[in-house]
């Protein structure tokens, strides 16, 4: 990991149950039993990925099992029951399988998994060969982060390096993951591009301000300021002059 980017290989397991291609449904079943796992990648004689073997592709042999017994027999019909009808790790996978590599951001690999609607992910290397896995759980562990580490890299990777102003003069507070930035700052049109920031950091749940502008306004009109209009015939006075003496008129 660098800075607050973490990366999948941060998170994800090395140790993966596979299947080679030629794998029986019955061993198929056996090993996630064995194993406690609902999908595994399938690998060819090198150590590539080639797919996915998941129970909901399991399940479409029962799910076929009290359909039409001649349509899902004959070589044609649903492609669900094609697959029904497979009985090795080969034919059962899903293709191709949806990969990620091992440098891949935990949002990127969180996009994948949303828009394929699969729940892990093989980690291959350049050349597909599988060296881990990712879940949906490993994904979540960035949220374990303690909060003093989540402030400490909000203090000192974003606050100091964006603000205009001392460190000190933005607090930074963190309770269950939501950061809360406080202080004064000379311009807070820099306030919306820090949130964006602190909310990037791993681990935060939210990102809340307290941060005000600390300009104050000049006197208003009336309050006792120095003014620099008069009325009519009368001259102000200024710096550099001297008011009239009571009961002389000024000349």
């Amino acid at each position: 990991m660098q800075g607050s980017q973490y990366t999948v290989s941060d998170v994800m397991t090395s140790t993966v149950v596979a299947l080679a291609g030629g794998a029986t449904f019955k061993e198929i079943v056996r090993t996630m039993q064995r194993w406690g796992v609902s999908a595994m990648p399938v690998l060819d004689g090198d150590g590539h990925v080639t797919g996915v073997v998941s129970e909901a592709d399991l399940l479409r042999k029962e799910e076929f099992r009290a359909g039409d017994a001649d349509r899902s027999g004959r070589s044609g019909g649903p492609p669900g029951a094609v697959r029904a009808r497979a009985v090795t790790a080969r034919d059962l996978a899903t293709v191709p399988a949806v990969t990620v590599h091992a440098d891949a951001t935990l949002a990127g690999a969180a996009g994948l998994m949303a828009r394929h609607g699969v729940k892990r992910l093989p980690v291959v290397d350049d050349r597909g060969v599988l060296i881990g896995i990712v879940s949906r759980s490993d994904l979540l562990k960035v949220f374990l982060r303690s909060d003093e580490a989540i402030a400490q890299e909000v203090r000192h990777q974003v606050v100091a390096g964006r603000f205009p102003v001392p460190l000190d003069a933005v607090r930074v507070r963190v309770r269950e993951g939501v950061v809360t930035l406080a202080g004064e700052v000379a311009d807070t049109s820099v306030v919306p591009l820090a949130l964006r920031l602190v909310r990037s950091v791993e681990g935060v749940v939210d990102v809340r301000s307290e941060i005000t502008t600390s300009r104050h306004p000049g006197p208003a009109a009336g309050d006792g300021g120095p003014s620099r209009r008069t009325g009519p015939g009368t001259r102000g006075v200024g710096p550099g002059t001297r008011a009239p003496a009571p009961g002389k008129a000024a000349s």
